[in-house]
């Protein structure tokens, strides 16, 4: 097992794959990319519901997506880039197993 293997939980790639499959959610995520956002202020953008919203949101942040702060009467919510690398990296690892793997049997 490579360092890069040892890094990353395959069940945590798991999760953070099965969140990401629902279009919702990407859109959530796509909208965060840009920094922390007011949940008002994704309702309005997305144009969902607050309680579909927050749904998704919920699922996010149980995989660790997301992180939240509550201001007032308002949950902000920012993305987690270190999860996310964290999925490259175990991406990555399976892209340089494939390779390693082909290699070996085109001779």
């Amino acid at each position: 097992m490579t360092a890069v293997q040892a890094t990353v939980d395959p069940a945590v790639a798991r999760s953070l794959l099965k969140a990401l499959a629902d279009p919702v959610r990407l859109q959530i995520v796509e909208a965060l990319a840009g920094g922390e956002r007011c949940v008002c202020d994704l309702t309005a953008d997305l144009g969902l519901a607050q309680s579909r919203l927050s749904f998704h949101l919920k699922v996010l942040k149980d995989c660790g997506l997301l992180a939240d702060r509550q201001s007032g009467r308002w949950v902000y919510y920012r993305l987690q880039p270190d999860v996310i690398e964290g999925l490259q990296v175990w991406l990555g690892a399976l892209v340089e197993r494939s390779q390693q793997s082909g290699r070996c049997c085109n001779g």
